[in-house]
């Protein structure tokens, strides 16, 4: 393990920033960040030139020239490849929607970038009982609040993603105390520490990141997680997935959740409630019809800003 994490501290980064100029700038930045996401580059960090910092911020304020949004390529063999993805589908996006986009690419090591974006990470209420608070960050709230202690690192999950948060939510609304919980490409483990936090009695995560892996273990240690209770597979969506669970979520894309839908009844049991996240509202109708195909009941659905998330049900809930 030690040999690995050192390994990961060495690696090489690519920061491709794409700065953009369109009349709805939540639009733009939902559509730019799903480009990052489909090649699996999810550690986002989002500037916006006219943001109100806190009073707190002090000196850590950082005030953008352009609104931009920034992602980091691991600077390895697919590195080109993703790049050329990333700079077709914004043309794609430019000629379609009329944005206007220029992607800088800059060389940053992993230190750097920690120092970068912690800056931006602040302690946030998701729900009126549970807050999302950096490891670094101080935080006197009341003392009846379910506080989730995240360190993402380079993995995905801090939290204030609107499709994270919604995945929160609906996770306050619809586990039980004593549920199993299956996490489908956990990231930082976030929902991972949250199902453990409102009493789930089993959770498990999967990732196909080995970063993320580490990443998700160290946060449910540092929330004081029973080890006994966890389980995080490095494994492709459910592959390598072998127990079923009363609840499921899938924080991923449109595309990764309509792909996992064609394999998620083997990690379900009849009344399973599987959460899903990360929809843009455009593919909203696609994976209602296809959760509606497999059998599934659409029983609540989120919307904030452009995304979208979903709860459904495999069958009668059990009372």
């Amino acid at each position: 393990m030690a040999k690995r994490l050192l390994q990961i501290l060495d690696m090489k980064w690519i920061e491709a920033k794409v700065i953009f100029d369109f009349h709805d700038k939540q639009l733009a930045t939902d559509l730019i960040a799903d480009i990052f996401y489909e090649q699996g580059i999810t550690g986002l960090v989002v500037e916006e030139p006219d943001i109100e910092h806190p009073e707190d911020w002090g000196k850590d304020a950082i005030t953008p020239d352009h609104y931009s949004v920034i992602g980091y390529l691991l600077h390895d063999e697919q590195f080109e490849k993703q790049l050329e993805i990333i700079e077709k589908n914004l043309a794609r996006l430019e000629k379609k929607n009329g944005m206007i986009c220029k992607i800088v690419c800059s060389d940053v090591d992993e230190s750097d970038w920690a120092h970068q974006w912690k800056t931006h990470f602040r302690p946030e209420k998701i729900t009126d009982n549970i807050v999302v608070k950096p490891t670094w960050r101080e935080y006197s709230g009341n003392h009846d609040e379910i506080i989730l202690e995240i360190d993402p690192g380079m993995a995905f999950g801090t939290g204030t993603h609107p499709t994270t948060g919604m995945c929160i939510t609906m996770m306050e609304k619809y586990l039980k105390k004593g549920d199993s919980f299956l996490d489908v490409g956990t990231g930082s483990g976030i929902l991972m520490v949250a199902a453990a936090k409102l009493g789930a009695g089993k959770v498990w995560g999967t990732d196909n990141d080995e970063v993320a892996v580490d990443v998700a273990c160290k946060n449910l240690m540092q929330n004081r997680i029973a080890t006994a209770t966890f389980n995080v597979i490095t494994g492709n969506l459910v592959e390598k997935v072998g127990a079923r669970f009363d609840v499921v979520a899938a924080n991923l894309t449109s595309k990764g959740i309509l792909l996992l839908l064609d394999d998620i009844k083997k990690v379900l049991v009849k009344n399973s409630i599987f959460i899903c996240s990360g929809i843009i509202e455009e593919d909203k109708n696609n994976v209602i019809e296809k959760m509606e195909n497999l059998g599934f009941e659409v029983i609540d659905i989120l919307t904030k800003e452009t995304w979208v998330s979903i709860a459904s049900r495999l069958g009668p809930r059990k009372k």
